[in-house]
C-alpha cells in the first residue's frame, strides 16, 4: 500500500511536470496559436516537438476535419471514443488485473487475517507466498494495474492541448455555452448551464471510478452465496486514493475550457460500458479457473 501512495503522489508530479513542460504557444498577442485546416505536420514538428506533433495535431485535426460534418460536441465525443477505445487496447491486461484485485479482495482479507498478530519473519513469508499463490492463480500482477495511469497521462495533456488550440473549439458552443470558457468563468457570469455540464463530469467520473467496485462487491456476494457464506464487505483500502483524485480532477478542470468537462462526461460513460464488458470477460475467467 505504501508503494502504491509513493506511485500516486509520483505520477501527480508527473501531470504536472508535463503540463509545465508542455506549455501552449502563444503568438505576440498572448494567444493560443490555433491548429487550422492548413496547419502542418511538417511545422509542427519543425515549431513545436514531437509532443505536440504525434499527440496534439492528429486530435486537432480530427476535430477540425468532423466539426463542419457535425457538430463540436459530437467532434470531441467522437474523439473521446476512439481514444477511449486506443487505450482500452493498450491496457486491457492491466483492466483486467485491476478488475480481478477488487474481486479478489475477500480472499486476500482472509489470509490477512490469518496471519494478524504474527509479526514474526516466518510468518510474514508464508502469508507473502500463500498472497502471490493467490496472484498467480488468477494471473494477477499486482504492479500492472498502474500502467493505466501511466498511459493516461500524455493523452490527457494531449487533449488538453487539442481542445484548446482547435480552431472549431475555439468558436463553438454546445446548447449555446461556449466550449472555451472555463466553468469557473461562466458560473461567474451567471449561466448556470456551465454548472449542469461540470456537476455531470463530476458526477459521471465519480461512477465510472465507482463500478469496479460495485461490479466486485457483487461477484463476490453471489459467489459467498453460492457456498453458504456469510458475505462480508471487505474494507477498501483504496477509497481515500479515489475521492482525492476525484478532487484532484475537479479542481483541474473548473479551470479548464467546458471542452474538457464534456471531454470527461463522455469519457466516463466510455469507461462504464469497458467495465461492464470487462466484468463480463472476468466471469468467464474465473469459471474457468474454477
Amino acid at each position: 500500500m505504501n508503494k502504491k501512495k509513493v506511485l500516486l503522489v509520483l505520477s501527480i508530479l508527473a501531470l504536472l511536470f508535463l503540463m509545465s513542460g508542455c506549455a501552449i504557444p502563444t503568438d505576440e498577442n498572448g494567444q493560443f496559436i490555433r491548429i487550422t485546416d492548413d496547419t502542418t505536420f511538417q511545422y509542427m514538428m519543425t515549431n513545436e516537438g514531437i509532443f505536440a506533433a504525434i499527440f496534439v495535431y492528429p486530435l486537432s485535426k480530427f476535430i477540425n476535419f468532423m466539426v463542419p460534418r457535425t457538430n463540436v460536441a459530437v467532434a470531441i465525443a467522437l474523439v473521446t471514443v476512439t481514444i477511449n477505445l486506443v487505450v482500452t487496447l493498450l491496457t486491457w491486461r492491466s483492466n483486467m488485473a485491476t478488475q480481478k484485485m477488487q474481486m479478489i479482495q475477500p480472499e486476500l482479507a482472509r489470509i490477512q487475517k490469518k496471519y494478524e498478530g504474527r509479526d514474526d519473519q516466518n510468518s510474514k513469508m508464508r502469508q507473502a507466498q500463500e498472497m502471490q499463490n493467490l496472484y498467480n492463480k488468477h494471473g494477477i500482477n499486482p504492479m500492472g494495474s498502474l500502467l493505466v495511469s501511466f498511459i493516461q497521462f500524455p493523452i490527457l495533456i494531449a487533449m488538453y492541448h487539442a481542445v484548446q488550440r482547435s480552431v472549431y473549439v475555439a468558436n463553438g458552443s454546445v446548447f449555446g455555452l461556449s466550449l472555451a470558457t472555463s466553468p469557473l468563468q461562466g458560473i461567474s457570469e451567471g449561466k448556470y448551464g456551465y454548472l449542469v455540464i461540470f456537476a455531470l463530469m463530476v458526477i459521471t467520473q465519480l461512477i465510472s471510478m465507482k463500478v469496479p467496485q460495485w461490479l466486485s462487491e457483487r461477484r463476490a456476494k453471489a459467489e459467498a452465496e453460492k457456498h453458504f457464506r456469510r458475505y462480508e464487505k471487505p474494507a477498501n483500502p483504496n477509497q481515500a486514493t479515489m475521492y482525492f483524485m476525484m478532487v484532484f480532477i475537479s479542481v483541474l478542470l473548473i479551470s479548464w475550457p467546458t471542452s474538457m468537462s464534456f471531454y470527461y462526461v463522455i469519457s466516463s460513460l466510455t469507461m462504464i460500458l469497458k467495465n461492464l464488458l470487462l466484468d463480463r470477460f472476468i466471469n468467464k475467467e474465473m469459471e474457468a479457473v474454477k
